[in-house]
C-alpha cells in the first residue's frame, strides 16, 4: 500500500504546518491554557483554511474529504498539541451527514463548513465530552436514538483534562432535545472508527514531535565531555522510539484508508481496533522513554516534551484504550 500523500494531501499539512509555526508555538499554547482554554481566532483560521468542511459533502459546503485527507492535519495537530476541539466538531458532523435527514443536513452542516457551529458527541446522557464548554450543539445517543441539543440547555461542570483540553461531565435530557435519528447505532459506529483512526493519527504527530525533540537532546546534551547521544545504550533506545512510531505511523494510515474504502464494517473496525491497539502501545513506549531521556526535567512544566507525555496518555485511551479494542479485535 502507499502511503504517501497526494500533492494537494502535502500542499495542505504544509500550509497548516507553517499556520501552527507562526501562530502556535508552545508560548501561544500557553497563553489560550492560560485563558478559555481554547482560542475564537485560531478557530477562525482553521475554518478559513477549510479544515472544517474538508471531510464534510460538498452538497453542504464541504470539500468531500476523508480520514485519509486529515491524517496530516491532526499529525500536525499532535506535534502542536493544539487545543481546538476540531476533531470532536469532524466527528459529529460525520454522524450528522450519515444519520440525519436532508433539512437536518443543510440545517447544521453549511454552518459547521463555515466554522460558525462547533458540535460534539456523547455516547451516553451522562459522559465526559471533549470540547463541550466550547460547543454550540450536542449530540447524544439514547438507547439506539441519536438526540440534538443546544449546548447551553445542557448541564455541564467543565474542567480540563490531564493534556489541558476542555470537557466537561454532561447531564443530557431527551426532554430538551430534538430528535435527529432513530435506530442510528451504525451510524454512530463508523463515526466513532473515522474518530478513532484520526486520533491515532493526532498521536502520531505527538510521537514523532517526541522522537525529534528528544533525538535533539541527545545530540546536545553533554556528560563526561561528550554528547549523550554517543552512549550506546542511550542510541538504541532512541531507536527503538522511531521503530514504535513508524509502525503506529503505518497502522494509523491503514486505519485512516480503511474507514474511507472500506464498504464492510467488520473489516474497518478491525482494522481501526488493530490501529488502536498499536498506537495505544507506541504512544506509552515513546512518551515515557522521551521523558526518561530527558532525565527530570523532562517532566518540567516548562519542557514541551512533559505536555506531549500527556497528550500522548490521554490519546491512548480516547476512543477507547487497549484493552477495549483488544476484545473488539477478538469478537470481530
Amino acid at each position: 500500500m502507499n502511503f504517501d500523500y497526494s500533492e494537494e494531501q502535502q500542499l495542505l499539512a504544509d500550509s497548516v504546518r507553517r499556520f501552527l509555526q507562526n501562530k502556535y508555538q508552545f508560548e501561544d499554547r500557553k497563553k489560550i491554557i492560560a485563558g478559555e482554554g481554547w482560542s475564537s481566532d485560531v478557530w477562525a483560521k482553521l475554518a478559513e483554511m477549510g479544515l472544517t468542511g474538508l471531510p464534510l459533502s460538498p452538497d453542504y459546503g464541504g470539500f468531500g474529504g476523508g480520514a485519509v485527507d486529515l491524517m496530516s492535519v491532526m499529525e500536525a495537530f499532535g506535534e502542536a498539541l493544539v487545543l481546538e476541539p476540531l476533531l470532536p466538531t469532524l466527528m459529529a458532523a460525520r454522524l450528522v451527514g450519515r444519520a440525519a435527514s436532508d433539512a437536518q443536513k443543510r440545517a447544521l452542516l453549511p454552518a459547521v463548513a463555515e466554522g460558525r457551529l462547533r458540535m460534539v458527541f456523547a455516547a451516553s446522557p451522562k459522559a465526559n465530552v471533549v470540547g463541550a464548554p466550547a460547543a454550540h450543539k450536542l449530540l447524544c445517543l439514547l438507547e439506539k436514538d441519536l438526540f440534538i441539543a443546544d449546548a447551553a440547555e445542557v448541564p455541564m461542570k467543565p474542567y480540563r483534562t490531564l493534556d489541558n483540553m476542555l470537557a466537561a461531565r454532561i447531564d443530557f435530557s431527551p426532554s430538551k432535545a430534538d430528535l435527529l435519528a432513530k435506530d442510528a447505532g451504525a451510524a454512530v459506529e463508523e463515526a466513532l472508527d473515522f474518530a478513532t483512526a484520526l486520533v491515532c493519527a493526532e498521536a502520531v504527530g505527538a510521537m514523532k514531535f517526541s522522537c525529534d525533540t528528544t533525538l535533539e537532546y541527545l545530540k546536545t546534551r553533554k556528560q563526561f565531555g561528550v554528547p549523550i547521544g554517543t552512549f550506546q545504550a542511550l542510541q538504541h533506545r532512541i531507536v527503538d522510539m522511531f521503530i514504535s512510531y513508524e509502525q503506529a505511523k503505518s497502522m494509523a494510515c491503514l486505519a485512516c484508508s480503511k474507514v474511507d474504502s472500506s464498504e464492510n464494517p467488520a473489516e474497518r473496525a478491525r482494522a481501526v481496533s488493530a490501529a488502536k491497539i498499536k498506537v495505544a502501545d507506541a504512544a506509552r513506549h515513546v512518551s515515557q522513554e522521551s521523558v526518561q531521556l530527558h532525565g527530570g526535567m523532562g517532566m518540567s512544566e516548562e519542557l514541551k516534551v512533559s505536555h506531549s507525555f500527556r497528550r500522548l496518555t490521554v490519546l491512548a485511551r480516547q476512543c477507547g484504550d487497549a484493552d477495549h479494542h483488544l476484545e473488539r479485535f477478538a469478537s470481530l
